[in-house]
């Protein structure tokens, strides 16, 4: 019999290793064949290992973990991994996927792989109306709609509709508008977790893009890719990682 695989995406390091420590005392069988920290390596691993089961953080910056189960409907068993009951109850009424609440608790965690365990030999179910279901659930999340930041000795406040990217700028974040650019003391991690996902790409570990700004994308002869900016000159390096975003370009 095939040894299962299981593929677990979580932005929190903490916790991966923990859920990681948790899986190989209760399912001693189960490869974990790869763990991802936001939700574009996530589909990237998980079209690279074609995982028996994904376990997903639902919020996870870049990418939502609801997000890249679409990716895995049909293909791939899902187990959420969420804080929010509303998230939860919405999936295991339906029994087509199973969720494991953070923090977490060893009793419901073998609960989730028992009913994992019993569907690995049925195909994965489609997901879609399933995920329109929890996605209408959600909370509610109010994003970033301006920054403060630092122009000299001046402080400007600046709506994030102004905004091309920010780039990481050693323990700083460069923000760069159409006409100019300015500092903020916020982490790019910190503040990819802040900003609306449809709008605010990271297209790279030290740049976040907005994708009304872009536009189109490039190659250079070694198929390096790169983002072209509407009202600005610069080019913009895409990591591979995140080439995925620009598939239908």
């Amino acid at each position: 019999m095939p040894v299962p695989t299981a593929l677990i995406a979580e932005d929190e390091a903490v916790l991966r290793v923990e859920l990681r420590a948790r899986l190989g005392h209760l399912w001693p069988e189960l490869h974990v064949c790869a763990e991802a920290q936001n939700g574009l390596e996530a589909v990237a691993l998980m079209e690279r290992h074609r995982p028996d089961v994904v376990f997903l953080d639902i919020e996870m910056p870049g990418m939502t973990g609801l997000d890249v189960a679409r990716r895995a409907s049909g293909v791939s068993h899902v187990a959420f991994i969420t804080a929010f009951d509303a998230h939860a109850v919405a999936a295991f009424e339906q029994g087509a996927i199973d969720y494991v609440l953070k923090p977490y608790d060893e009793a419901r965690l073998g609960l989730t792989l028992e009913r994992v365990k019993q569907r690995l030999g049925s195909r994965p179910p489609e997901l879609e109306s399933l995920l329109q279901e929890m996605a209408r659930r959600a909370p509610q999340r109010d994003y970033l709609r301006w920054v403060n930041a630092s122009v000299g000795a001046d402080v400007r406040l600046i709506t994030v509709d102004e905004i091309c990217y920010f780039q990481a700028d050693a323990g700083y974040t460069r923000v760069i508008t159409e006409t100019g650019e300015c500092l903020i003391r916020l982490a790019l991690k910190d503040l990819l977790e802040q900003l609306d996902p449809a709008c605010f790409w990271m297209i790279h570990r030290s740049t976040i893009v907005n994708a009304n700004a872009i536009a189109g994308v490039s190659r250079d002869l070694r198929g390096r890719l790169s983002v072209r900016l509407k009202s600005r000159a610069d080019k913009l390096a895409v990591s591979e990682v995140h080439e995925r975003l620009f598939k239908q370009m």
